[in-house]
């Protein structure tokens, strides 16, 4: 009788062990933020799901931004995705339609309070496909100028805020305020493309505002704009400036806006979280407007949950609460709302205690006015065409016309 108790009591222990082994899971979730503020906002919104999964831990990987993309592909292609993670808005068709993402539709439209038709129709329109849903906007940001107001001060200029509040922040401004801060501030640059990246990584970004603001496109409907005469302007007058000009950080330097030694950059409210440390005053502005008007460029990113992944069904679980409207009110401090209440509410306005209400107010109306980074299913390709035909234009006696036709002649047959 001892002995069967014996047994019965060490099966029982094996019960609880496996059913312990069973718990203990780990969400892996793929970020390309590495800031201290970011993240904890981040596991400061996971602690609740946490709470009402024993056994589950979150874990945010951050991988840089400039590899984040063919980093995230080479993990799903070797079968070891993550189990969630945010992805930027010109790869989601390569992934969606290579049938890669769980649709998450079921989980979020049953999620008790979710409402998911709170989110914007145009937000969501890289993300669903009718009823089947590849993922979430956490982030619908639009590039702003970030500028050194102690810069604009000692070139005796008006910043770019009160220029845009006059309405003449436009890209003939631009050029020539640019000239003056480098007449007055010796050995900076006036101006910086975002990251840093904006001859690699972020080459697009680099060139897409201000093709917009001359009344241009990249690409649209399958056709390549880089070759039209808005574009051919618009790259123009950059190309000017790196090399004529002097005023844009040119190939193979750093300008580094953060540390002070560039006086403006364009980037996202996100960035906002590297201020303090800046030790220079700043602000926020809208891109500069041009002959085609004003045209804010959004950038997009959502929570995905991957097909293949092992915890998926927990993961779109969290998805879900991540993105409820309290969190999501939360997140708006750095990245702007998808959700149309949290977008008009005046929270939003006072979210992030470092953009003051009216830069925050520019912010919001950009949202509403701009139009998303152009997208495509074959966009690693495209960039990977673009890229040699990129390089050759950033030359000092590049022919820009001919460049740009180069480029359009390399992506064309992949549009």
């Amino acid at each position: 009788m001892k002995g069967a108790r014996t047994g019965i009591i060490a099966s029982t222990l094996a019960l609880c062990l496996m059913s312990g082994a069973a718990l203990a899971q780990e969400l892996r979730v793929t970020v390309w933020t590495g800031s201290e503020a970011h993240l904890k906002m981040l596991n400061g919104i996971a602690e609740p799901f946490i709470a009402k999964h024993p056994g589950v831990t979150v874990k945010f990987e951050t991988v840089p931004v400039a590899d984040y993309t063919q980093k995230l592909t080479f993990q799903v292609a070797g079968g070891n995705p993550p189990d969630a993670a945010w992805m930027m808005e010109d790869a989601a068709p390569a992934f969606e339609n290579a049938g890669l993402l769980m649709d998450i539709g079921p989980t979020v439209k049953a999620a008790e309070g979710y409402d998911f038709a709170d989110f914007s129709q145009p937000a969501m329109a890289l993300w669903q496909n009718g009823e089947t849903v590849y993922g979430i906007p956490f982030s619908t940001s639009p590039f702003m100028i970030y500028y050194n107001k102690d810069m604009f001060d000692k070139a005796g200029l008006e910043d770019p805020l009160a220029l845009a509040a006059k309405g003449e922040w436009d890209m003939k401004k631009f050029q020539e305020v640019s000239k003056k801060l480098v007449e007055a501030n010796p050995g900076k640059w006036a101006f910086e493309f975002k990251d840093g990246e904006g001859y690699a990584s972020r080459m697009t970004h680099a060139v897409l505002p201000p093709i917009r603001a001359y009344g241009g496109e990249m690409w649209a409907d399958g056709q390549c704009g880089f070759d039209k005469p808005e574009a051919v302007a618009a790259v123009q007058q950059l190309h000017d400036m790196v090399f004529k000009d002097k005023t844009i950080v040119p190939p193979g330097e750093q300008g580094d806006y953060f540390s002070g030694n560039s006086a403006m950059t364009v980037n996202q409210i996100s960035r906002a979280s590297k201020m303090p440390e800046a030790g220079f005053k700043w602000g926020i502005a809208p891109l500069p407007t041009g002959p085609g008007g004003e045209a804010p460029v959004i950038g997009q990113a959502a929570l995905v949950v991957f097909e293949q992944g092992k915890n998926k069904q927990l993961a779109a679980d969290l998805v879900a609460q991540m993105t409820t409207k309290e969190n999501v009110a939360i997140m708006a401090q750095f990245f702007p709302p998808a959700r149309k209440s949290v977008l008009e509410s005046d929270a939003f306005i006072n979210s992030n205690k470092l953009v003051p209400a009216d830069q925050m107010k520019s912010i919001a109306a950009a949202i509403v006015n701009g139009r998303v980074h152009p997208a495509h299913e074959k966009v690693p390709q495209i960039f990977a065409a673009m890229a040699p035909k990129m390089d050759a234009l950033w030359k000092p006696d590049a022919n820009v016309e001919e460049a740009l036709k180069g480029v359009c002649a390399a992506i064309q047959p992949l549009l």
